[in-house]
């Protein structure tokens, strides 16, 4: 267990705040601000992965956090800031379903998450065990911000906070995952945004435009 209470207290206040900015990635049309709430959930995740390392006296934790604070906070924005500029996409204005039902339907999979992580908190042994129906929430609602989006860039921003609520989950549930998969990980992220860049570029020249619905009429040709 957590040796102070405030470090209990605090932990769910930085797990509630990056619950509160899933549901402000749902609610939110302007890319840049997309980017920038998905910095902040990967600050909060540095906090967080920093405050267990230090109460769980787990060094490995340490550069886990050290990590994210690199790639999360600052390189993966700054890429994706980069790109938007370049594009010119500043705004998802067409929603496949309206911010209202978008957001109802979060309400939802948050409730469904906590009811699905109550037996595995239960089981759970680590100081954050508390805070694994929130992970899954935010991997949830992360999903669903994928599949109600239209642009190509918005949902390559829902995966990766997507990424974040899992990192987050496998911090609540196991310390974290091996150094080696993190690093694994992280490698793939930072090539997958540069080909999805690349991607994004293709699309903008071939179709003036980043919606994916354009795709289908190739595959109806």
């Amino acid at each position: 267990m957590l040796k102070s209470p405030l470090h209990v207290e605090l932990l769910k206040l930085l797990a509630a705040s990056m619950l509160l900015i899933s549901f402000a990635m749902l609610s939110t049309r302007r890319i840049q601000q997309l980017i920038t709430l998905f910095a902040w959930q990967g600050a909060i995740l540095f906090f967080s992965t920093t405050l267990v390392a230090h109460e769980a006296r787990l060094t490995e934790l340490y550069f886990s956090a050290g990590l994210t604070l690199i790639l999360k906070v600052i390189t993966l924005p700054l890429i994706l800031h980069i790109l938007i500029r370049r594009l010119g996409a500043q705004w998802d204005n067409e929603p496949l379903v309206n911010i209202p039902v978008t957001m109802l339907v979060g309400l939802v999979l948050v409730i469904f998450a906590f009811g699905l992580a109550q037996p595995i908190s239960l089981l759970a042994t680590t100081i954050t065990r508390h805070t694994i129906g929130i992970a899954l929430a935010v991997i949830l609602l992360s999903f669903l911000m994928m599949i109600t989006r239209r642009k190509a860039v918005t949902q390559v921003i829902g995966f990766l906070a997507m990424e974040n609520g899992l990192f987050f989950a496998a911090t609540s549930a196991t310390y974290g995952m091996p150094m080696v998969i993190e690093l694994g990980i992280a490698l793939d992220l930072l090539v997958a945004v540069f080909i999805l860049g690349i991607f994004f570029f293709q699309i903008r020249e071939q179709f003036d435009s980043l919606d994916l619905h354009h795709l289908e009429s190739l595959r109806e040709e």
